[in-house]
């Protein structure tokens, strides 16, 4: 493979990725895309180390010199996948190798659009919202416990709350799918005792005159306009897409300079934000998805996305590594 590559990490089927790789072929630049899933048995590594990191990533079809890349992007990479002969106990030994080796030659590589290390750091709700109100962003009253009579305290002091899952939002069920979604709370009386089995996220409502996704990359701002046409789209969106209305907005500078000094703030390039806008017009950060969805918004709204992504990937500044 010819010199400038951008490498995309990510599954096989990646609909969002395909539409970077067809931007990046539509612009001559060569792309190796590869998921964890393919090492180690279909994808082979070679580095040596001499003040620095050079040598290959191989299939039986492609190459991609790691001296080479320009940019990189990590998507929806999945699990590294080992020979099915392997004992237990050597397969529990070779995925650790894998990760420690392969997993640690990728974050050697620099000019990621977000960097692994750091997506895993951000998708902490606790560390967005806190560095959210340090860069200046107004942030809900929040609750995180597993103390159920704490729990009821904080819903009865606001005047109406909502649960939230600080993860995924799918929860496999004896093999059934389901989401758990942003929950509205009536009051204390609907907090049980199970509350004491894990984390949970308490959160004040804010009432709302709409909800914006608002995509960075980089130093460009991409905010859509959500509004929630249904009961369930008006608590959370994302349960019920068909009744979301879309549109464009403008982000108050104060807003745009505050997420820009967040997201230095984690070493972000890319992000993917929620905020609710009050019908006084303030901005509420609610959360940040550092690889988040962008290709719907894009599709619904015409905002040019994907264009900025392959402008960073190709301009690829120096990353803010992980300390």
């Amino acid at each position: 493979m010819t010199a400038g590559a951008v490498l995309v990490l990510t599954s096989q089927l990646d609909p969002t990725a395909d539409l970077v790789i067809t931007e990046l072929h539509r612009r001559g630049t060569p792309v190796f895309r590869c998921d964890l899933a393919d090492f180690p048995q279909h994808l082979r590594i070679t580095a040596h180390f001499d003040g620095r990191w050079s040598g290959h990533l191989a299939t039986p079809t492609r190459e991609l010199r790691l001296e080479e890349i320009r940019g990189a992007y990590y998507r929806r990479p999945s699990r590294s996948q080992l020979a099915a002969e392997m004992s237990v106990a050597d397969g529990q030994w070779a995925a650790g190798e894998a990760d420690a080796g392969f997993g640690g030659l990728l974050r050697a590589i620099p000019h990621w659009l977000n960097h692994p290390d750091l997506i895993t750091h951000a998708e902490y709700k606790p560390v967005q919202l806190a560095a959210a109100a340090a860069a200046g962003l107004s942030v809900p009253r929040t609750l995180i416990t597993n103390d159920p009579a704490t729990a009821r305290e904080f819903v009865a002091h606001v005047d109406r709350a909502v649960y939230k899952p600080f993860s995924s939002p799918y929860l496999d069920d004896e093999g059934t799918r389901r989401l758990i979604y942003t929950t509205s709370l009536s009051g204390p009386h609907e907090i049980d005792d199970s509350v004491r089995h894990t984390a949970h996220l308490f959160q004040e409502w804010v009432d709302k005159a709409y909800e914006v996704r608002l995509t960075v990359v980089d130093q460009h701002c991409f905010a859509a306009r959500l509004v929630g046409r249904s009961q369930r789209a008006a608590i959370d969106w994302r349960s019920d897409y068909p009744a979301i209305e879309y549109g464009v907005v403008d982000v108050p500078d104060q807003v745009q300079a505050a997420v820009h000094r967040m997201l230095h703030r984690l070493g972000l390039r890319f992000a993917a934000m929620d905020f609710v806008v009050r019908p006084d017009g303030e901005w509420m950060f609610l959360d940040l998805n550092p690889n988040g969805q962008w290709a719907w918004i894009e599709h619904e709204t015409g905002l040019p996305i994907c264009s900025a992504i392959v402008d960073a990937l190709l301009q690829a500044p120096p990353d803010a590594q992980p300390s």
